[in-house]
């Protein structure tokens, strides 16, 4: 038992913020019993009121998490580059330590040890708190794997965005110096980082097409669980045509002139299959932006520091 009991600077630090790794704790337990308990409830009963009313309860529950867990990142790197960074160095405690034999990088290297195994446990935690839930609706038409929540909230990406905002907290913690700021910013910074990549997140993996007949009112082949990406007509040449091609010249969405010589409709998109090769290309993207903005942030310690 003594191999795994926590020694030096790894002690303290859990030791500082055993009340936030408790709050944690808890908040993951609690979650966990309130989401088995939803589903228990939408369970229940079938064809009643009562189960329809457990299940609205479950869909909300699931829409506010999906918003915590996209949340979640911007709170990690708030809590790295102010109380845990931040204040350290601006109230000059961080001094105390490296006068107790420990160097500038064991310093940090514990700190965002100790919070890193804390936030990739949570994490994982609360997908399978979340995929709880959502195996209710998996077959439904709402929370689709590709709405932002969802494909945020149940797979390892969000592990990944969480360690970049840690990377980022202790990289601008030590720049900033204030706590109040380094959170402020820590939050805007991961947040405009994760917005761009996510713009890039349908490009990852080349999407599939679809082709059909033209029918009254466009009417789409897709399999439910599909996201559509584009769509449109197609010509015997195989050129590609707007929707609205015919109507803005017949007036009618299934009639189109000969001259056209459109044989069907087309339609670009990604199956479900997609979701593991898509959230593994991009948690590989973020994991490298994280491992670049920690190497940045141990290059800044040992610079003030050397």
């Amino acid at each position: 038992m003594s191999t795994l009991t926590l020694k030096g600077p790894y002690w303290v630090t859990v030791r500082q913020y055993r009340r936030s790794i408790r709050v944690v704790a808890a908040g993951v337990l609690l979650s966990l019993a309130m989401m088995a308990w939803l589903r228990y409830w939408d369970g229940q009963t079938t064809g009643t009121y009562q189960q329809d009313n457990g299940h609205a309860v479950l869909w909300i529950a699931l829409e506010w998490a999906s918003t915590a867990m996209i949340s979640l990142p911007l709170l990690v790197g708030a809590f790295v580059a102010g109380p845990l960074v931040g204040r350290e160095f601006e109230s000059g405690t961080y001094k105390l330590a490296l006068t107790q034999s420990v160097s500038p990088a064991r310093w940090l290297g514990s700190k965002l040890l100790v919070a890193g195994a804390v936030t990739v446990g949570a994490t994982v935690a609360l997908i399978g708190v979340y995929r709880l839930g959502w195996a209710n609706f998996t077959d439904s038409w709402s929370l689709r794997w590709y709405e932002p929540g969802t494909y945020t909230a149940t797979g390892p990406v969000v592990v990944a965005q969480a360690l970049l905002a840690l990377g980022l907290g202790a990289l601008i913690g030590q720049l900033i110096r204030r706590t109040v700021t380094a959170m402020a910013l820590t939050g805007l910074v991961t947040g405009l980082v994760l917005l761009v990549v996510s713009q890039f997140r349908w490009s990852l993996l080349p999407v599939k097409s679809m082709t059909g007949p033209l029918t009254e009112g466009i009417t789409t082949v897709l399999p439910a669980s599909s996201r559509e990406t584009g769509s449109g007509l197609i010509t015997t040449t195989g050129e590609r045509l707007p929707l609205q091609a015919c109507w803005e010249r017949t007036k009618l969405w299934d009639v189109c002139p000969a001259d056209m010589s459109i044989a069907g409709q087309y339609w670009d998109h990604h199956p479900s299959s997609h979701y593991w090769p898509i959230q593994l290309i991009e948690t590989g993207i973020v994991l490298a932006l994280a491992a670049l903005a920690l190497f940045a942030a141990f290059r800044v310690l040992r610079a003030r520091h050397a």
